[in-house]
Parts: structure tokens; C-alpha cells; sequence
């Protein structure tokens, strides 16, 4: 099962470490308690929307680029296509095969 807390954390981490930011730095600029954002990066806690916008701030970072790193991964675990929430086909469809094939397609 995928849990969008554990996706949030490990990219709030991964964008923290990217900036060379320690926990305690964003933390503080954030202005939440050291272990609760530690948590949070770990998956064990869900943050709210204002607690997640206040780190996104202390690390200089919009939270929609954070939330759409969030999503593009998860739709990785689900076997999506990130851009239009399609499944990914493994081979080309058979009939649009046939359409090549049979000169239906145009080219």
C-alpha cells in the first residue's frame, strides 16, 4: 500500500539534503518543534497544510514543486503515466499497429 505520508517525508527530506540544510536549520525556520518535523520526514506523521507550506517556505522552495515531486512519484508506484493518469503500455497497442499496417493511420 502507498502511503502519501511516506512519499511527502522522503521528499521533503530529499529536497532538504539537496540544500544542504540540516533538520535543525528548517526546522527552526520553519518554526516547527525539531522531533515533529523529523517525524514527518520519517512518514510517521501526517502535516497539515499550514505546517507543510511553512517548511516548503524554509526551504526556499514553492510547495507545489514539492507536491508535484510527491505526485510524479506516486504515480510511478501506481504505474501511471505522470501526465495524463493513463497506464503505461509495456508494447504498442495492436490495433493502432494494424492502422500503420493497413495505411489508415496517417503519417
Amino acid at each position: 500500500m502507498v502511503l502519501v505520508r511516506q512519499e511527502i517525508g522522503d521528499v521533503l527530506r530529499d529536497f532538504r539534503l539537496q540544500k544542504g540544510r540540516t533538520l535543525r536549520q528548517v526546522a527552526g525556520d520553519a518554526s516547527v518543534a525539531l522531533g515533529y518535523l523529523s517525524e514527518v520526514e520519517r512518514g510517521q506523521k501526517e502535516a497539515s497544510s499550514e505546517i507543510l507550506a511553512a517548511v516548503a517556505d524554509a526551504l526556499g522552495t514553492p510547495l507545489s514543486i514539492i507536491m508535484s515531486e510527491v505526485s510524479g512519484r506516486l504515480a510511478i508506484m501506481e504505474g501511471l503515466d505522470r501526465v495524463t493518469g493513463d497506464s503505461v503500455p509495456d508494447t504498442v497497442p495492436a490495433d493502432l499497429v494494424a492502422g500503420f499496417d493497413s495505411g489508415l493511420v496517417r503519417r
